[in-house]
């Protein structure tokens, strides 16, 4: 079975979305260090990652907008794996904002709602940050009347990150329980139905964003 990485890899120092700090890698125990712990020809590498939740491509969880929603802890696997993929390919789209009428006509019941824009050809740019597609709060609350359970999308923001502070599309869709994951990539390999969606971060209680290892099953 075809499996499609859609995660940016995660390394020291890179900047996922501007103006947040880059993760640190550190050594906790060296393999040179630990040779004196183990039986000769053993040898272990342990090393701290120190990093901000929202790095690489990252969940996020309804705790992330709202204290009373659930945490990273809570999330309900079956919402998270394996989950249907609509797929809707918009590198041509004339306007940033992406509406409603794009989605007409698909059922997206259960549904990872993907949005490919193409915007993840920029990431780990400057250009990445600025002039980003985004999901108009409109647009969010169709999905959610449509019963999507995730939606997705491979740009620096679900939301417009210009737009004052307003965040419509996360308000909405964390708000009924509909999972964000953002900065994805390779999704132009996704046919617009058919594959299968998983992105499962670790179970962390009181957190509400982590990367997760996001993948399509081509079916």
């Amino acid at each position: 079975m075809p499996i499609v990485d859609l995660s940016h890899p995660i390394r020291a120092g890179l900047i996922t979305y501007p103006g947040l700090p880059a993760p640190v890698i550190t050594s906790h125990l060296t393999r040179e260090d630990s040779r004196a712990a183990y039986a000769p020809g053993t040898e272990f590498a342990m090393d701290i990652i120190t990093m901000i939740g929202n790095t690489g491509t990252y969940l996020d969880s309804p705790f992330h907008r709202y204290a009373e929603g659930p945490d990273l802890a809570g999330l309900d696997l079956a919402t998270l794996v394996g989950l249907r993929a609509e797929v809707f390919h918009l590198t041509d789209a004339a306007e940033r904002g992406i509406s409603s009428g794009v989605f007409a006509g698909r059922d997206l019941r259960g549904a990872a709602v993907l949005l490919h824009t193409g915007w993840d050809r920029l990431f780990g740019q400057t250009a990445y940050g600025r002039g980003a597609p985004f999901l108009t709060g409109e647009a969010a609350e169709y999905l959610v009347d449509a019963g999507a359970a995730l939606v997705g999308i491979d740009s620096v923001n679900i939301d417009d990150t210009e737009s004052g502070g307003e965040r419509p599309a996360h308000s909405r869709l964390l708000g009924a329980g509909v999972h964000v994951v953002e900065h994805l990539t390779r999704l132009g390999e996704l046919p617009a139905s058919g594959a299968r969606f998983t992105a499962a971060p670790p179970a962390v209680e009181g957190f509400g964003t982590f990367p997760v290892r996001a993948f399509a099953e081509l079916v």
